[in-house]
């Protein structure tokens, strides 16, 4: 197919590339949501009974009302089958995962203002998580890591999995991945039932605090209808890759990287940005060559047919480019990725040099894989310790302290009209009540 080209210092080029961003980003469905919503009060109201019927109309799997559990899906004999040389390349990446998020961990921190008052705040994990792996064709013991692993890191005591077993299957990798991370508890059920769940018990299954992991559009609109009654991670969209590369790269490794994510989904965007034309069209001719052998080329091509593309900039512009697309991962083979990297705001994740495939970051680097999509790097950072933390301020305040602050706040308060809160103050003053 014609390589989608755009020259970065073409008139328009801005407005034309914010364009070409902006479809793959307004796919949506509202249907999709309406659905949702209604499994979700149907799940608040029914519990078990309409998690058991939704599991079986959409996985073909029976599950027991009450237990949510299934004949022939304890998670321990699942992880049983898991091949050996899987189980070692979990507990390698694991290894790994955990000693980056451990490094994560905030601590707790207080200061007296010389005033009178002691001011600082205390770090704990939440109580429970519940954490949604997909099933079906996104089946990733990976996720299963680096959702779980972060949080065991917190010290989260309840971490509950759910993934649904469509016809009574599941990955083995998937079960041995989850007793490797720390999961105390297992479902095999999934969809916006899954998650509704979690969000308010169904079952045996209590409500946990906040739900995190990836699933598909059903599994993210119930998340956003949830969210508020339980924290949520992020709605998480289809995979994204942007590689900035000279030159002096093999095209064939540079084409790899590109649809390694576009095999993600029919979704997923892969964006090439080089300053060589002629690179660009061996770049582009090597992934046309790729594709038909991959297993996935089917999602592959359609991927790379709607959404990949080419940017023709100098080197220079790179990273102001990088930042207009705020892409979930951003690969920087050139002779310098410092140059360029120390411009990027907004980027997920960002690999330098030419031996920094993104797809060691999906495994084994340590760092987390569950990232920003669709342009949230914006505002949004990927999936860590923090997420699974919360902070709550602490100030011990002197009699002194109160006199330091007193006068501004009752002033602050009649301001506001607010005269209970003034009241608070000044009845420590001796002041008119």
């Amino acid at each position: 197919m014609t390589m989608r080209r755009f020259d970065a210092q073409a008139p328009g080029f801005t407005e034309a590339f914010a364009q070409f961003l902006s479809l793959r980003r307004a796919q949506g469905s509202e249907d999709i949501h309406a659905a949702a919503a209604a499994i979700v009060r149907e799940v608040r109201s029914r519990g078990g009974e309409a998690v058991a019927s939704y599991t079986e109309k959409f996985d073909r799997l029976r599950v027991d009302p009450a237990s949510l559990q299934a004949d022939g899906l304890e998670i321990e004999r699942l992880a049983a089958a898991c091949p050996q040389d899987v189980r070692e390349a979990l507990d390698f990446a694991a290894k790994r995962i955990e000693t980056y998020h451990a490094q994560q961990k905030p601590s707790d921190h207080s200061f007296d203002d010389g005033h009178g008052l002691e001011l600082g705040w205390r770090w704990s994990p939440v109580d429970a998580v519940g954490v949604y792996v997909p099933g079906g064709r996104a089946s990733y013991p990976s996720s299963v890591l680096m959702n779980v692993v972060p949080a065991r890191a917190a010290g989260v005591e309840r971490i509950v999995m759910v993934a649904p077993a469509p016809g009574g299957e599941l990955n083995p990798a998937v079960a041995y991945a989850a007793m490797r991370a720390g999961v105390t508890e297992f479902y095999p059920i999934g969809g916006a039932q899954a998650v509704a769940a979690l969000a308010y018990g169904a079952g045996q299954l209590k409500p946990v605090d906040k739900i995190v992991g990836p699933g598909n559009a059903w599994v993210a609109a119930a998340k956003r209808i949830v969210f508020g009654d339980v924290g949520i991670d992020t709605i998480a969209g289809p995979s994204e890759i942007t590689v900035v590369a000279d030159n002096q790269n093999d095209p064939a490794w540079m084409a790899a990287d590109l649809l390694s994510q576009a095999e993600h989904d029919p979704l997923a965007q892969s964006i090439l940005v080089t300053d060589d034309p002629a690179f660009a069209e061996r770049v582009w001719a090597a992934a046309e060559a790729q594709i038909p052998r991959l297993s996935t080329a089917k999602a592959t091509e359609e991927s790379w047919r709607n959404f990949a593309a080419v940017v023709i900039a100098p080197l220079s512009q790179a990273s102001a480019i990088v930042n207009q697309i705020a892409p979930e991962h951003v690969e920087l083979a050139v002779a310098d990725p410092d140059a360029i990297a120390k411009d990027i705001r907004h980027s997920g994740a960002i690999f330098l040099g030419r031996w920094a495939p993104e797809a060691l970051g999906d495994y084994v680097t340590g760092s987390n894989h569950v990232l920003p999509t669709s342009g949230a790097a914006r505002f949004a950072s990927g999936l860590s310790v923090l997420d699974f933390m919360k902070r709550t301020s602490i100030q011990r305040i002197s009699e002194a302290g109160f006199r330091h602050l007193a006068d501004a706040a009752e002033t602050l308060a009649a301001c506001e009209g607010l005269p209970a809160h003034g009241l608070s103050v000044r009845i420590r003053r001796g002041g008119p009540q």
